[in-house]
C-alpha cells in the first residue's frame, strides 16, 4: 500500500528552520549581551581601580608638594644664614684692613713719592699724591701690582705736571698723580700668599 503525504511538508520544514534560526539568533543575542555586560563590568572595575590609584597618587603628590615647600623654605633660611655668616666674617676680617693698607703703603711707596689724599669706598681705594718724576709713579704702580698680596688692580687715573713751592724762591716741578686700586680682604690675601709660596716652592 502506497502512502502519500498531502500535507505541506515543505512549509512545515521551512517553519521549523525559521524557528530554529530565530532561536539561534535569540541565543546569540543573549550571549552577546551577556559578554558585553561582562566586558562592561570588567572595564568598570578596572576604571574604579585606576581612579582609586589616581586619588592615592594625588594625595601623595600633595604631601610631596608640601614637603618640597618646606625644603625650599629651609634652603632659603640656610642661604640667609650663610649670607649673614659671610657678612660677619667679612666684617671680622675687614677690621684690620686699614692697618694693612697703611702698613703696605709705607713699604710699597718708593722714595720721592708722597700722598696728599687717601679715600676708601668699599674695597676700592683712591689715592692722590705727588712724585718727583713719572718714573717714580711707574715704580709705585709696579710695586702695588706685584709686591703685595693686599692690593690688586692698580690703575693710574691721571698724571699731570705741577709745581710745588718749597720756599718763596724755590719751586720744583713734580708729577701730580691720581690712581686707584682694590684692597684685598684678609682671606683672599691669605689665599694669594699661599699660592705664591706654593709656586715658589716648585
Amino acid at each position: 500500500m502506497i502512502l502519500i503525504n498531502l500535507l505541506p511538508h515543505r512549509e512545515a520544514a521551512r517553519k521549523r528552520r525559521r524557528e530554529a534560526f530565530q532561536a539561534v539568533m535569540l541565543m546569540s543575542a543573549l550571549a552577546g549581551l551577556a559578554i558585553a555586560a561582562v566586558i562592561y563590568w570588567w572595564f568598570q572595575v578596572m576604571i574604579d581601580d585606576q581612579q582609586e590609584r589616581n586619588n592615592f597618587l594625588r594625595g601623595e603628590i600633595k604631601v610631596l608638594e608640601g614637603q618640597i615647600k618646606e625644603i625650599a623654605t629651609i634652603e632659603e633660611e640656610i642661604a640667609a644664614l650663610q649670607a649673614r655668616q659671610k657678612a660677619v666674617e667679612d666684617l671680622q676680617s675687614d677690621r684690620n684692613l686699614p692697618v694693612h693698607l697703611l702698613n703696605e703703603l709705607v713699604m710699597q711707596l718708593p722714595e720721592g713719592v708722597y700722598i696728599t689724599s687717601l679715600k676708601q669706598q668699599d674695597q676700592v681705594v683712591t689715592m692722590q699724591g705727588m712724585a718727583q718724576s713719572n718714573e717714580r709713579v711707574s715704580e709705585m704702580l709696579r710695586n702695588l701690582a706685584s709686591n703685595t698680596p693686599w692690593f690688586s688692580k692698580p690703575e693710574l687715573v691721571e698724571i699731570v705736571a705741577a709745581n710745588v713751592a718749597l720756599s718763596p724762591k724755590d719751586q720744583r716741578r713734580v708729577a701730580s698723580f691720581n690712581l686707584r686700586f682694590r684692597l684685598v680682604r684678609s682671606s683672599e690675601a691669605q689665599q694669594g700668599a699661599d699660592a705664591a709660596s706654593a709656586a715658589a716652592g716648585k
